[in-house]
């Protein structure tokens, strides 16, 4: 199969384009696109295929896609800088920010223990509707008053919705114009520059919205138990009912960002490389490395690996999720999207896609991209 690719390449990244080339030859693609930079300089911007289910718009520079979890990476970027502001600090207790989140043997948890998914509240017990989840101090109310799901201090049981209004109820109280996460990515970040990523889409930009398609079956979870079903299983564990532009439009900071390949590898650059974007510094290098160290790792209670978290990014170590350095950052979304962060080479880049698969973090298809990008070093 032979894909015309789009966009630009720089010279000795060839073996990108093959594998770019290759995940559209395997059937496994619709629309693509894949993004790099190295020490904040753009080397690819590529893209391919088509935005929809019927192959009948195609792929555009400027196709926004839904990232899902990839997103939690903007969210641990967005929450870096509020702690370099100096509004909330890694080691602030949630209860001193949000009192009524101390209930129920919660007084002691940090804001980096809630980004690195230890806060023991991985998804609502209690039963509900998925409309539920646009009501934001509803959710607030509900995670306040709820009992860890395991003793605090145990390990990790990862968040897939909840992170996103754990981060937010702490930032929004936190910073002085009581902001949302998403507030300040296109307050301050992202709308500033004309980077392309979003918490929150609004209206008008629905047009450049491509559509995902579900993956073939459910991704593989492992032995179930309590926090496994809260997080994924129930009937109201994750946002819906609403329509899919109601779903755009409201801010899920660990759920539904949108962006391009461009905008998230660009932002991620801020971990490549200590905290500059466009060579300006935004985020204090300081901080940036509070924000990648390892807060937890060991087998998770909900992802059915060993992972290793830090404050609200994955650490590559030995994975290969992100490549071959140890020391990379990132986050895979629902369904194969990604973006990561090497400080080490100064590498930062992304992966978006409308065909989703049945994987919960290194899919293959960003997995080979990533791979082939480190050849061209």
């Amino acid at each position: 199969m032979t894909i015309d690719i789009q966009g630009t390449i720089a010279p000795g990244f060839d073996a990108v384009a093959d594998a770019f080339e290759a995940n559209f030859a395997g059937g496994n693609e619709i629309g693509a696109a894949f993004a790099l930079y190295r020490h904040g300089e753009k080397l690819i911007d590529i893209y391919a295929g088509h935005a929809d289910r019927k192959r009948e718009r195609d792929w555009q520079a400027d196709t926004l896609i839904p990232v899902f979890s990839t997103g939690k990476a903007i969210t641990a970027l967005v929450t870096a800088y509020a702690v370099d502001q100096g509004w909330l600090s890694y080691d602030t207790p949630l209860a001193s920010l949000w009192p009524e989140f101390g209930a129920a043997g919660k007084a002691g948890v940090t804001f980096a223990e809630a980004l690195s998914h230890q806060a023991g509240l991985p998804g609502i017990t209690d039963q509900m509707e998925p409309g539920d989840w646009f009501d934001r101090d509803l959710i607030e109310a509900r995670l306040a008053a709820m009992a860890p799901m395991w003793p605090l201090g145990e390990g990790s049981g990862y968040h897939p919705i909840t992170f996103g209004f754990l981060a937010d109820g702490a930032v929004r109280r936190a910073e002085p114009q009581g902001r949302t996460v998403g507030q300040l990515l296109k307050d301050i970040i992202a709308g500033p520059r004309g980077i392309d990523v979003w918490i929150g889409l609004p209206e008008a930009e629905h047009g450049r919205a491509g559509e995902h398609v579900l993956p073939p079956r459910a991704p593989h979870l492992g032995k179930i138990n309590a926090e496994k079903e809260a997080a994924f299983l129930k009937p109201w564990s994750s946002p819906g009912r609403r329509g899919p532009a109601e779903w755009r439009t409201a801010e899920f900071p660990a759920a539904n960002a949108h962006a391009t390949a461009r905008g998230l590898a660009e932002l991620m650059s801020v971990f490549a490389t200590g905290g500059l974007l466009r060579g300006e510094r935004l985020i204090s290098e300081a901080v940036v490395k509070e924000a990648m160290a390892i807060r937890v790792e060991g087998e998770d209670r909900v992802l059915p690996f060993d992972i290793a978290f830090g404050a609200g990014v994955n650490v590559n170590r030995d994975s290969g999720w992100f490549g071959p350095e140890p020391s990379a950052v990132g986050h895979y979304g629902f369904g194969g999207s990604c973006a990561f962060a090497d400080p080490v080479t100064g590498l930062s880049g992304a992966y978006v896609m409308n065909r989703q698969m049945d994987v919960l973090v290194g899919d293959e298809r960003a997995v080979r991209l990533i791979n082939a990008a480190y050849e061209g070093l």
